[in-house]
C-alpha cells in the first residue's frame, strides 16, 4: 500500500465536489446554459491545470536538483503533486465517460488512460516523478487551453481577451507543450539503458501517443484562431 494512493482518493473527492460546486461559484453566461456540464468541467480542468503547472515550477524553483536526477526519490511535494493529478484525471475520466458520448471525447480518455498509467506508475514506485513532474509543465499550456474554451462559451470570441489569450496560448503551447515533450522524449531515448524495459516500454507508449495528439491539436489551433 502506497500513502500516495490516498492523495490520489483526496484529491479524486476534492476535484468532485469542486465540480459539483463550480455551478454556484461560476453561474455559466446564458450561452452556457445549453451545457452546463461541460461549463463545470472546464472550470474544474482550469483550476487543476493552475495547481498543477504552478505546482511544477514551484518545485523545480525550490528544489533544482530535481532537473539533474529525474529517477530518484523525490521530495514529498513533488510526490504529492503528481499524486494529485493522477486523482484529478481519474475524476475528469469519470466526468467525460458519464456525461460525454464515447465518439464525442475518447481522444481525451485515451489521453487521460495513458496519463493515469505513466503517472500511476512514478507514484507507485516512488520513482520517474521528476519525470512525470516535467510532464506537469504542459499544464502551464493548458491553462491558456482553458480559458480559450471558456472565452468560446461565453460568446466573447471577437474580442481582445480573446485575441491575447489566443497569442499567449500558441507561445505557451511551442514551449510549455511541444518543447517539452520532444525534450521527455530525448531524455528517454538517451537514457534507455538506465531504465527498466517495463518503465521504458510505458514512457515510450505515452510519448507516441502524446507527441502526434499534441501536433494535430496544434494544427486545429493554427487554423482555428489565425487562418480563419
Amino acid at each position: 500500500f502506497s500513502p500516495g494512493l490516498l492523495v490520489v482518493a483526496g484529491s479524486f473527492a476534492a476535484f468532485r465536489l469542486l465540480n459539483r460546486g463550480l455551478e454556484r461559484l461560476v453561474p455559466p453566461p446564458p450561452s452556457a446554459r445549453r451545457n452546463r456540464w461541460k461549463w463545470r468541467n472546464i472550470w474544474t480542468s482550469l483550476a487543476h491545470s493552475a495547481l498543477s503547472g504552478g505546482g511544477a515550477l514551484a518545485g523545480f524553483y525550490l528544489h533544482p536538483e530535481l532537473s539533474k536526477d529525474l529517477v530518484g526519490t523525490p521530495p514529498p511535494g513533488a510526490h504529492n503533486l503528481v499524486a494529485m493529478s493522477v486523482g484529478y484525471f481519474l475524476e475528469d475520466f469519470v466526468d467525460m465517460l458519464c456525461n460525454q458520448k464515447l465518439h464525442q471525447s475518447w481522444e481525451l480518455l485515451f489521453h487521460h488512460s495513458v496519463v493515469i498509467v505513466c503517472f500511476g506508475v512514478a507514484v507507485l514506485l516512488h520513482q520517474y516523478v521528476g519525470f512525470a513532474l516535467v510532464a506537469l509543465l504542459v499544464e502551464i499550456n493548458s491553462i491558456f487551453l482553458h480559458l480559450r474554451q471558456i472565452l468560446l462559451m461565453a460568446n466573447l470570441v471577437h474580442t481582445t481577451c480573446y485575441r491575447l489569450n489566443s497569442i499567449i496560448n500558441l507561445g505557451t503551447y511551442v514551449v510549455f507543450r511541444m518543447a517539452t515533450l520532444a525534450w521527455m522524449t530525448r531524455w528517454l531515448f538517451l537514457n534507455r539503458e538506465n531504465v527498466p524495459p517495463a518503465t521504458y516500454a510505458v514512457g515510450t507508449v505515452g510519448m507516441a501517443v502524446m507527441t502526434p495528439m499534441n501536433i494535430i491539436l496544434f494544427y486545429r489551433l493554427l487554423r482555428s484562431d489565425f487562418f480563419k
